[in-house]
């Protein structure tokens, strides 16, 4: 269910603690009266509230990234196995976090809950950092009495998600900031060093050789016509992530493409499926019913085809077909998945046997990604030399005629 998202504002306070002391502090609320409130029942007589005001440019903050949550939800399980109160364990995280506005999400969070709600409805105020499936899963710990595990548990996926991810990110940016050095060092080469050896060349009196003409050439459209070209790769870019955004039509057919790929389709592939057993596992051990799990993996999933397959295989479930006869029938998944599955199914062991296939498969995008760049090293690397070398060649190539005539 849908919780209505509350505009909070940052307040800084001072007051008298239940022991007499001076204290101040800073707290989140809709407005400074809900804020005394709040003060109050944490045992706090309040003096002066005012609601702080925001930095002339911009947040003071550093954005709230997938680590920082990570790490928030692996540090409030290390909190609560330790035995700490929930709302203490909150103002200690809220201390040691060295990002502002993590800090200020972790001290709404906390005001939230002190003055009576959930931890889960808490969480479910801020959807642009905890997902349904994160909101989800803590209300099940919450519920079943086993908040400590329910928290360990999604620390534990958050990191191995977010791991996987980050995996995949690396390998992808290596290439691209190798090409984009590239592009940058052969614009520079045609723009600003071939137009001094073609003046060169202009008192020869000869003609130049073809290669060397044709470079010259090039460089004299890329003097002309580069702003163009720059102007051109940057509105393809963004009408890209537009159309991304915008264009449902438009990325499903791009989730489509990418499976297809060569060598890179398969690291998808294998993430996908890593991704999959994770999520299930996780949310079936949590005591969540297989249908309502497999609606929290298809959101997870993070491609178009992998998400109609998941939505079509919870419909297969829920009319009563086996969890691993309805995989085998989207011929989509690995045989090993099925089997597991089925295993796990005949055993009662479902999340065990997924959790397994979950790492395996981790394994397998950790190894195809390590292979991979060891590849495209040289292969880049050689590009890039070719390209440069051609065109320090291609500059040298009349002065070693003229030189041989000589």
């Amino acid at each position: 269910m849908a919780t209505q998202t509350v505009k909070t504002h940052t307040f800084s306070w001072n007051g008298i603690d239940r022991k007499g002391n001076k204290t101040t502090g800073e707290i989140s609320g809709p407005n400074a009266t809900m804020a005394k409130a709040m003060l109050r029942k944490q045992g706090i007589t309040p003096k002066t509230v005012k609601k702080k005001s925001k930095p002339l440019f911009g947040s003071s903050g550093k954005k709230i990234t997938t680590i920082d949550i990570c790490i928030f939800t692996r540090q409030m399980a290390t909190m609560m196995k330790a035995g700490v109160p929930l709302v203490q364990a909150f103002e200690i995280v809220g201390d040691g976090l060295e990002n502002a506005s993590m800090r200020e999400l972790v001290n709404a969070i906390k005001n939230d809950v002190s003055a009576g709600s959930s931890f889960a409805d808490s969480l479910g105020k801020h959807p642009k950092y905890f997902d349904e499936l994160f909101v989800n899963l803590i209300a099940s710990g919450e519920q079943s009495g086993a908040l400590e595990t329910m928290l360990d548990r999604v620390a534990v996926y958050k990191e191995k998600t977010e791991a996987l991810k980050s995996k995949i990110k690396k390998a992808m940016k290596y290439p691209i900031t190798v090409l984009l050095v590239a592009v940058v060092v052969t614009c520079i080469l045609l723009i600003k060093v071939v137009p001094q050896f073609a003046e060169t060349f202009a008192g020869f009196g000869a003609d130049l050789p073809m290669f060397t003409q044709v470079v010259v050439n090039i460089s004299e459209f890329t003097q002309e016509w580069w702003f163009i070209g720059l102007a051109a790769t940057v509105a393809i870019v963004v009408v890209y992530k537009e159309a991304l955004k915008r264009s449902k039509a438009f990325s499903d057919f791009v989730d489509a493409a990418l499976l297809k790929f060569p060598i890179i389709g398969g690291i998808i592939n294998q993430a996908v499926v890593a991704r999959f057993s994770r999520t299930l596992s996780t949310t079936f051990a949590a005591g969540v019913p297989l249908v309502d799990a497999l609606d929290s993996v298809s959101g997870a999933a993070g491609n178009a085809v992998y998400y109609r397959a998941i939505k079509k295989i919870r419909d297969d479930v829920t009319t009563g077909i086996q969890l691993n006869v309805s995989i085998r029938a989207t011929n989509l998944f690995p045989s090993m998945l099925i089997q597991m599955v089925a295993i796990g199914e005949e055993s009662g062991a479902l999340d065990a046997m997924l959790d397994k296939v979950a790492t395996h498969y981790e394994d397998e995008v950790d190894n195809a990604v390590d292979g991979l760049t060891s590849m495209m090293e040289p292969l880049i690397m050689s590009v890039l030399g070719v390209v440069v070398g051609g065109l320090m060649i291609a500059m040298y190539l009349p002065i070693f005629m003229l030189g041989a005539v000589v």
